[in-house]
């Protein structure tokens, strides 16, 4: 027993061990408390196999599982045509090329930096100075159009700060109406309010823009008016952080406050549009930090609309061309979930020297060019832990089973080496090298995405490019917080990822009083 007991913590110690760097996602937001770190795959219930990965309709997917075993998914091929094309049970040893990229952020802060010195790391002056300039052309056009408007007057550089504050207050406070702040109820703060009108507020809120007119060239579609400000969040982020080797292409949690949702009357939710674009994100998975985004609009013509792909995973394969084109050469290890994973985009990023782990399912996944055998749910019983392997090349293809089938692609992890899943209740679950990594990296996004999803800003517009410019701009204040917490100024004041939002919006509104309420 005692040995049992010894050789149970040695190997939970070298699991430990294996991803020591992601030990910061305990406490990535400076804050505790319980999470849904769970994600989909590391559940263990029954019906929580790959093919049912984020799927909402239990009978669809056993109807798929029963399709699936009678003749594979499409594109997939028969055990003959697999031996032909290379795919085999035996093994061999690989590793990936050391990581051609140091990581970490590319500057130090001093000591005394404040929240607004590492927001302005990706929302600097000019940025914000060329808001108030189109601001003004905007509103400059817009009453020579409609008649003028006599309590108008252009706005500055301060008060462009001042109503960017007064918006990322509503992550603070979790308010869903900036418009609160200058109300007598719950989410009213007198403390800041008297910085600025209401009537003010609302005027600059009126004609905000961050590209007045459409360019002669066109533009990127309906991204037009804030194609500009992406573009300069993307090299902001780039330039002020390099990512670790292993990176997570995903969706952040985005969705709406639960809170207000069950609050709220029918006809309110009636008003509230469904949202017309998608967001992807490729993630540093050591830290939390989001190195790039895209932007797919949902509707609308042009070369980003889904009258052009209306073939899911042939869109969510540009994404991720998309998200991983400035990572050629550098032996990068991106993990995916099941929309993303193909042997073909894996294969082509191989070429470009980045490594792939991903998660299949037989009706999520373009499964072209993979073995039936290795899709289709066996009837014989299986024991929990255990695995069954193809390979082609440095390609493996993963059969696991913890009551469910999980199928995974890699070429970033040998298939003859095994890891180990502890769970509280279970106890040490056997598994592949591969599995063990794919299962440490997503539940730390998992856990970033719920202690994101608390900091989202709640100031909900109509105009889609108003909605991706607060998403992104949420996103910039969560990078803005990782590089505080990976500074020297984290050790003068350990602020936790609430204190330093609302010490990011008094810098915004020019407080002389700073400080985070304790």
């Amino acid at each position: 027993m005692a040995e049992c007991g010894r050789r149970g913590l040695s190997l939970l110690e070298e699991a430990r061990s294996r991803y020591e760097s992601l030990q910061i996602s305990d406490d990535v937001f400076g804050e505790s408390g319980d999470d849904s770190s769970e994600n989909p795959f590391y559940s263990t219930t029954g019906d929580s196999n790959s093919d049912n990965y984020t799927e909402t309709n239990p009978d669809d997917a056993r109807a798929g599982e029963t399709r699936g075993q009678s003749c594979g998914p499409p594109g997939s091929v028969s055990n003959g045509q697999a031996q032909e094309e290379g795919w085999s049970d035996s093994l061999q040893d690989l590793s990936v090329p050391h990581y051609q990229d140091t990581h970490g952020p590319t500057q130090k802060m001093p000591a005394t930096a404040t929240a607004m010195d590492f927001f302005q790391l990706f929302v600097p002056d000019n940025v914000i100075q060329n808001m108030v300039t189109q601001t003004n052309m905007y509103a400059k056009k817009y009453q020579e159009r409609f008649g003028s408007d006599e309590g108008w007057t252009n706005v500055t550089l301060a008060e462009m700060k001042a109503f960017l504050g007064y918006v990322t207050s509503t992550s603070v406070n979790r308010c869903e109406s900036v418009l609160s702040i200058w109300s007598s109820g719950f989410f009213s703060n007198r403390s800041i309010a008297l910085k600025m009108s209401q009537a003010r507020f609302e005027k600059i809120l009126k004609y905000f823009h961050i590209v007045a007119f459409r360019s002669s060239q066109g533009g990127s579609q309906g991204l037009y008016k804030i194609q500009p400000f992406l573009d300069s969040l993307q090299q902001s982020f780039a330039s002020s952080f390099r990512s670790s080797q292993t990176q997570v292409l995903h969706e952040p949690l985005i969705d709406e406050d639960p809170v207000f949702i069950t609050t709220c009357t029918e006809r309110e939710l009636r008003k509230r549009k469904k949202r017309k674009f998608s967001l992807w994100v490729r993630q540093c998975s050591s830290t939390g930090f989001i190195c790039q985004i895209y932007v797919h609009l949902k509707e609308g013509p042009g070369p980003d609309g889904l009258d052009t792909l209306k073939n899911k995973p042939q869109l969510h394969s540009l994404v991720a061309k998309q998200l991983c084109q400035n990572l050629a050469g550098r032996n990068a290890i991106i993990f995916t979930g099941p929309s993303i994973t193909s042997l073909n985009l894996f294969q082509e990023f191989e070429k470009q020297g980045i490594y792939c782990c991903g998660l299949l399912s037989t009706r999520k996944s373009d499964c072209t060019g993979l073995p039936q055998s290795m899709l289709i749910n066996t009837e014989a019983p299986q024991q929990r832990g255990q695995s069954h392997i193809k390979m082609r090349g440095n390609m493996s293809i993963i059969n696991w089973y913890n009551k469910g089938n999980f199928r995974f692609l890699t070429n970033a992890y040998p298939p003859t080496k095994e890891g180990v899943i502890i769970k509280r209740k279970s106890g040490e679950i056997p598994c592949p090298l591969a599995v063990e990594a794919f299962a440490a990296h997503l539940s730390y996004i998992c856990k970033y995405d719920d202690k994101y999803s608390k900091y989202f800003i709640f100031h909900k517009p109509n105009k889609t490019w108003q909605q991706v410019f607060w998403l992104t701009i949420s996103i910039a204040i969560n990078n803005a917080y990782i590089l505080y917490k990976m500074s020297d100024a984290y050790h003068v004041k350990r602020y936790s990822r609430a204190q330093f939002g609302e010490r990011l919006v008094k810098e915004l509104l020019d407080m002389d009083d700073c400080s985070p309420t304790q």
